[in-house]
């Protein structure tokens, strides 16, 4: 007994000091939370000092601000850009190809000798292409995949690897119902025995055809190039520094295994697809708007016709 009434002078001054250090902590929050929350303004003189403090804080970050960079995610370089959102034909620059990787050719070893005039050098055993010469000719594809469109022509990305297949499918996406894409295998005799393939309905019924083929891989559809050739088809080829540029009709010198420069090219010739369509589609309107003028007229017995001003 004499132990137990010992211990508890001890154990009730514990207890209070445990108390005390729990009411501490309790104040020290509510002084924090109360600190976090604003003052409520009970004069003119609080409402004036509130807004002071406003101005001064917007001075001081229109003042850093302009120091400060200005790089967001949407406005710099980014690896899926290319393939979901490509650059337009007069948006493409140097720097971008670079960045794609388009400059690195194969081995010095393997170079073709009609492949000289886009090759800028060799470093470290590998062939360099120039690309100030894949710029121009790349914008001249452009073009004519963009006049293609306008009239109503069709157009074919072909590239049979696994990791092309997605490129050429959305190249032909965003061109609309004249693009079409081989990704998986050009099957042998696609033009040349289209009669046995289809069938005459088929032949006769729909366009097979095309007028455009585009090749990502053009030397391992080598026999489909010979297919266009023999069609009197247009091809346009990226062309690696281990092919004959002569292969195809309008070559892109460009390295052919890099998956990114694939997709800068494809995604510009698609968007120069996609100013066709737009070209035509005004041109139809053009024409029905003409045409319903013309018959306006006809109904007030007039058979003049007015030309249309726009």
């Amino acid at each position: 007994m004499s132990t137990k009434a010992g211990l508890r002078p001890w154990l009730s001054a514990t207890r209070c000091m445990r108390r005390s250090q729990l009411s501490v902590l309790q104040h020290r929050r509510n002084v924090f939370t109360s600190s976090d929350q604003p003052f409520p303004l009970q004069s003119p003189d609080d409402w004036q000092s509130l807004q002071d403090r406003r101005i001064r804080f917007k001075m001081l970050v229109d003042l850093f601000s302009e120091h400060g960079s200005n790089v967001t995610r949407d406005n710099t370089f980014q690896p899926h850009h290319q393939l979901h959102r490509p650059l337009a034909p007069s948006e493409a620059t140097l720097s971008a190809l670079i960045a794609a990787g388009a400059h690195f050719g194969h081995a010095k070893s393997l170079l073709n000798p009609n492949f000289m005039p886009y090759a800028y050098g060799v470093r470290a055993g590998i062939t360099i292409i120039d690309l100030d010469s894949t710029l121009p000719l790349l914008r001249r594809a452009a073009n004519l995949t963009r006049a293609v469109v306008a009239r109503d022509g069709t157009v074919v990305f072909v590239g049979t690897r696994p990791d092309l297949r997605a490129v050429v499918r959305k190249a032909a996406e965003r061109i609309g119902p004249q693009a079409f894409h081989v990704g998986e295998r050009w099957l042998p005799g696609t033009l040349t025995n289209k009669l046995q393939l289809f069938g005459s309905d088929v032949t006769r019924g729909q366009r097979i055809t095309p007028d455009l083929v585009i090749f990502l891989n053009p030397l391992a559809n080598i026999h489909a190039i010979r297919e266009c050739a023999i069609q009197h088809i247009p091809t346009i080829g990226i062309v690696d520094s281990n092919v004959d540029p002569r292969v195809v009709m309008y070559a892109i010198p460009a390295n052919d295994e890099s998956p990114r420069a694939a997709e800068l090219i494809a995604g510009v010739l698609s968007i120069a697809g996609r100013e066709g369509t737009v070209l035509r589609d005004r041109e139809v309107q053009i024409k029905e708007l003409r045409q319903s003028r013309y018959m306006r007229a006809q109904e007030r017995g007039t058979t003049r016709y007015v030309a249309d001003r726009d």
